[in-house]
């Protein structure tokens, strides 16, 4: 919300009941200067927590309390819904990828984080496992273009569509390199199913393990025959 002479705050909705009456109440609350004000917004009557925080919002922007915060100088987003995506997609250590992560901990797989599978080559992985060598990639739906999820920017579209473009032209290229060096590839939405994701690098790395474990076995009894 803007507070004025520049200055903006983030506000939230606050929502209390009457004791007496049961009566549900929703306040915007917001801080200003080690203070925290609270603004009376109306009565709420929906049956779910969520549904009355929504109607607090909308009775917010209703009265004119809150406004979009201005760009950040010298910021790639072209409106603060946009800022709010790229600053939600790190490159590193993201919710999605902890979870991932410890799932596969539980399951007694070891792997290194946020490495390259080729030394040459100028491509981080969020998870390798050298021995059976598969690399992982947990990839953000924004940046990576997620087909179910992706919303395109109304603003600066011509741009925010060449620069996804270009991530998933160089994810292709990565799969295709890694693939060519021996490397099996998982691609994990961010979105997906945590528990659903790990079935599938877990059957990814037991499957190479044993396929290499195979493959020298075989390579053995060559040897010893001949």
């Amino acid at each position: 919300m803007d507070l004025g002479e520049g200055r903006f705050a983030r506000a939230s909705v606050e929502l209390k009941m009457l004791p007496d009456t049961r009566r549900i109440r929703a306040y915007l609350r917001w801080s200003d200067g080690g203070k925290s004000p609270a603004r009376y917004l109306g009565q709420v009557e929906n049956m779910t927590r969520a549904a009355n925080l929504a109607e607090g919002w909308k009775m917010a922007w209703a009265k004119g309390l809150l406004t979009e915060e201005p760009p950040v100088e010298g910021s790639w987003a072209s409106s603060p819904s946009v800022r709010a995506v790229m600053r939600g997609n790190r490159s590193k250590d993201t919710r999605p990828e902890l979870r991932l992560r410890s799932l596969l901990h539980k399951q007694g797989l070891r792997y290194r984080v946020a490495a390259r599978p080729l030394p040459g080559l100028r491509r981080t992985a969020d998870l390798i496992f050298s021995r059976p060598k598969v690399a992982v990639f947990v990839d953000g739906c924004f940046w990576h273009g997620c087909p179910e999820h992706l919303r395109q920017s109304r603003k600066n579209a011509d741009f925010w569509r060449s620069k996804i473009e270009g991530n998933q032209t160089r994810d292709a290229e990565t799969d295709r390199l890694l693939r060519e060096a021996g490397w099996t590839v998982v691609r994990v939405w961010e979105h997906e199913d945590p528990d659903a994701a790990a079935a599938r690098v877990i059957s990814a790395v037991r499957g190479s393990s044993t396929t290499r474990h195979e493959a020298g076995q075989a390579g053995s009894s060559v040897a010893r025959q001949s």
